[in-house]
């Protein structure tokens, strides 16, 4: 668990404003946050009623049916004197392909939610979930993005590119208001038994296609470490910008054994359209950014989360594969300790010949 023992972490916050209520990270953080006796007052935003089992998880959380793309967002926060603003709404990990309305969403959402806390006196803490997507993908990528890399090749659309225009938003707010604390979190790619991904889409296939002639080396979040990230930072409070990644990394390939299915090799270009045939889901089709990832892979720093954010995941990447694996209902059409023994075989066989 994370260790908050820093000496110069802030007062755990008085009334948190959480946007994205109905969403897997949003309500479940609003379910979290609500269940701690020392946040005074919790309110869940959302234009949408989350699900009846998420609002009962809320508890004594406050709903708001709001559309933060209107001003109405600035209302409550002045209105109920927010001190803290998590701002989750931003559409990264749904599985409906990326749209004019979905870009409309994260970039205005996230300039009316700037606005309002930078004509707000009673806001002292932001808190942005972001994504690793804003570094891209691309054959001259590094071994490991720090946050400080700049992205080899920007994204140029979708969802990286949204979330690359609001963090921009979010250090204009930090250089005007400069007494509040701006943390952004660059959440990589999420699994987990009860989060629908495109991630956990594709590696549900029985015959997954890859792009012949590489192997993208990939690293995992787990849906319950993002949760307990986001709700660290939010309780003790750090500014900056932080990766949030499990531990260690595999190859595409290994994490298609390791969920016990079957790769197939595809050349580039028929990468999405395979895909999209066996999914049978227009909404889960892969787009240019992900051909890109499953093809160069992306792997991030996480030494300041550790040192400065004072978080360490639970789940190393191989755990998280395993607990979506074991907990999600994924069929594997080849037992995943098949795939092991036979690679325990061949390094064997390897090291005799050595």
């Amino acid at each position: 668990m994370p260790d908050g023992s820093q000496s110069d972490v802030q007062q755990v916050p008085r009334t948190v404003l959480v946007t994205g209520a109905s969403t897997f990270l949003g309500g479940y953080l609003v379910a979290a946050l609500a269940a701690n006796p020392d946040v005074e007052r919790v309110l869940a935003v959302d234009s949408r009623v989350p699900r009846k089992d998420l609002m009962r998880r809320m508890g004594r959380a406050e709903f708001l049916r709001l559309d933060i793309r209107r001003p109405a967002i600035a209302k409550a926060i002045s209105h109920y004197e927010v001190d803290t603003v998590v701002h989750a709404a931003t559409s990264i990990m749904e599985t409906a392909p990326h749209s004019a309305a979905i870009k409309e969403f994260n970039l205005l959402g996230a300039m009316q939610v700037c606005g309002a806390c930078q004509r707000s006196p009673s806001v002292k803490r932001l808190i942005l979930r972001s994504t690793a997507m804003v570094y891209g993908a691309s054959p001259r990528d590094p071994a490991y993005f720090t946050e400080e890399t700049p992205a080899k090749r920007e994204p140029r659309r979708g969802y990286g590119r949204d979330m690359l225009d609001v963090e921009g938003y979010v250090r204009g707010l930090a250089r005007r208001r400069q007494d509040i604390d701006v943390t952004t979190m660059r959440l990589q790619a999420m699994l987990g038994p009860r989060i629908n991904t495109r991630m956990s889409s594709y590696l549900s296939l029985p015959v997954v296609p890859t792009v012949i002639g590489y192997q993208p080396r990939l690293q995992f979040l787990h849906e319950e470490d993002a949760l307990a990230a986001m709700e660290h930072v939010t309780l003790r409070g750090r500014p900056g910008t932080f990766n949030i990644a499990g531990d260690g990394v595999v190859t595409l390939t290994q994490a298609i054994r390791r969920v016990g299915h079957v790769e197939l090799p595809v050349v580039s270009g028929l990468l999405a359209p395979i895909t999209g045939v066996m999914q049978n889901l227009r909404s889960a089709r892969l787009r240019s950014s992900q051909t890109e990832f499953l093809t160069y892979g992306r792997v991030l720093d996480t030494t300041r989360m550790r040192t400065e954010l004072g978080f360490a995941p639970r789940y190393s990447t191989s755990e998280t594969l395993d607990d979506f694996v074991d907990r999600s209902g994924v069929t594997p059409v080849i037992a995943p300790d098949t795939w092991r023994k036979a690679e325990r075989q061949v390094v064997s066989a390897a090291h005799r010949l050595a």
